[in-house]
């Protein structure tokens, strides 16, 4: 990393905890493979608190942030402008300050996804029956995003049947709620709850893994760990597997360009990623 001046432009992640993000060692990977004079850095926010960090990244002419748990939610309502995405979501995972001081909110996350299983499988959903496990934040975003790229069927498995509801309406008519029986018959399957996430060991997936097959692609959009138990159940019963990583890098991906308006360096982004969990 070069040396910091106050020339440097800062970025950084709010959250609470972010002591264990990945995102500083992607970001400043991509600056330095870019040849950027840029630094990333973690702030930690305490819940209810993003609108103070907001109205500080104004005053400080921090160029961008990556909003992590639990401030998504807030954060829409904390910056001036939303994406039509990010307004369809009610969240922001990316804000960036524009030259006149304005704060747009986005949502970086369906573009990731979508960009990362191109990326590792040349997947394409469009006319294709995707499942979505999970009706959190993330994979609202993930049943936007698969509506967009023209997905035959977004189906919504949820404990919840009211929350799935109201994930599945984001995909419009080709959106529904939908149980374990629909996962034999789907092209993708992806998890995107925190089972199975460090910290959620022995927690149940709404669907068995083990249903899945040869044919099928699935994706759990958890990192830690890598090869998470839903992954190796698919793996096991013939699946292709995708891990949550390239979500990540690729959601950073979109990030940098809006913050920057340079073209990400995706294999260095990667590949930072790749040794940060490989170190811990």
């Amino acid at each position: 990393m070069s040396t910091l001046t106050g020339a440097t432009s800062v970025a950084g992640i709010i959250g609470d905890p972010v002591i264990h993000s990945l995102s500083p060692a992607i970001h400043n990977a991509a600056y330095e493979a870019a040849g950027l004079d840029w630094v990333y850095v973690p702030f930690p926010v305490a819940e209810g608190h993003v609108s103070e960090a907001l109205n500080g990244m104004r005053a400080m002419g921090i160029r961008g942030l990556s909003v992590t748990m639990p401030h998504k939610d807030a954060a829409a309502h904390g910056v001036d402008l939303l994406t039509e995405r990010a307004r369809l979501l009610g969240a922001v995972n990316t804000v960036v300050l524009r030259d006149d001081g304005t704060l747009v909110g986005d949502s970086t996350d369906g573009q990731g996804f979508l960009d990362a299983v191109a990326a590792s499988h040349d997947f394409d959903p469009a006319g294709l029956r995707c499942v979505v496990l999970g009706a959190g934040g993330a994979a609202r975003a993930l049943v936007l995003a698969l509506s967009e790229a023209q997905a035959e069927e977004v189906i919504v498995v949820n404990r919840s049947p009211g929350r799935a509801h109201a994930a599945a309406v984001l995909a419009g008519p080709r959106g529904r709620v939908g149980s374990h029986d629909d996962v034999e018959e789907a092209d993708l399957v992806v998890n995107a709850t925190p089972v199975g996430m460090r910290g959620h060991e022995g927690e149940q997936y709404p669907i068995d893994p083990g249903r899945l097959g040869p044919g099928q692609v699935a994706v759990d959009i958890v990192y830690h760990p890598l090869v998470t138990p839903f992954l190796r159940q698919a793996i096991d019963a013939g699946a292709q597997a995708v891990d949550g990583l390239g979500m990540l890098v690729h959601q950073a991906a979109i990030a940098f360009t809006l913050w920057t308006g340079v073209e990400a360096p995706i294999e260095a982004m990667g590949a930072a990623a790749r040794r940060e969990v490989g170190s811990g």
